[in-house]
């Protein structure tokens, strides 16, 4: 029997209609190709470049805030920041899916979602159009209800602004809504938008950063959801 990590819920089923999903590192496994596209920006202009596991806790908060942590402090001004924003972008969209997979399990997963008639949706800080295109690739057979990626006019996650649209669009109540992320961010945006806050462990975080950011329930494989639900 797996852990569960339950806090206000009883530790049998959560009682919801709609599954929200981030996408990096909770749907698909999309740190190389993030991390060799930073590297290489990084490369060219002759900055220290890093390990995969690195890129593990840089990620998260949108490609924007990447380079605003990988760059060497005395490059961090906004004018270089943007022109290596820029850069990264162009790199990055060459390689979507070049190493980019979904999860093990994550099909079976969506297959026995779909089949159950949940509504579902991915929100993430990635840029939206790269969302769209991810998911176009990786994720067109089972046809998300809604897929929102960074806009402008939509603060990043943990804002729960983002959360709720999707909710709105979905019409599903946040308090039926489920959110199943890999990292405190997460877990931060399902609680500030009345949601059920899911972890996951095999993504780019640890469990002890979901517990600690207030996951409601912590899954260790794609399956194991259905014993939440």
């Amino acid at each position: 029997m797996s852990e569960f990590k339950i806090k206000s819920m009883t530790p049998n089923k959560i009682a919801v209609k709609g599954v929200i999903f981030d996408l990096d590192g909770t749907l698909i496994n999309s740190l190389q190709d993030i991390a060799d596209s930073m590297n290489a920006v990084l490369s060219a202009k002759g900055f220290k470049i890093y390990d995969y596991d690195s890129y593990r806790y840089f990620v998260g908060r949108g490609l924007r805030n990447l380079v605003s942590q990988v760059l060497p402090v005395e490059e961090r001004s906004e004018e270089n920041i943007t022109v290596v924003y820029g850069d990264l972008m162009k790199e990055y969209e060459k390689n979507l899916i070049t190493k980019t997979t979904l999860y093990q399990g994550v099909p079976a997963m969506l297959d026995e979602l779909k089949a159950r008639n949940f509504k579902l949706a991915v929100l993430s800080n990635k840029d939206d159009g790269f969302t769209n295109k991810i998911a176009g690739e990786l994720l067109s057979k089972w046809s998300f209800d809604v897929i929102l990626g960074l806009r402008s006019g939509i603060p990043r996650k943990p804002d729960p602004t983002g959360a709720l649209i999707v909710s709105k669009t979905l019409n599903v109540a946040p308090e039926d809504t489920l959110y199943l992320g890999d990292t405190g961010i997460d877990m931060h945006t399902a609680l500030a938008a009345g949601m059920h806050p899911v972890g996951v462990t095999w993504g780019f975080r640890t469990r002890k950063e979901l517990t600690e950011n207030g996951a409601e329930a912590i899954i260790n494989i794609p399956g194991e959801l259905f014993q939440l639900l």
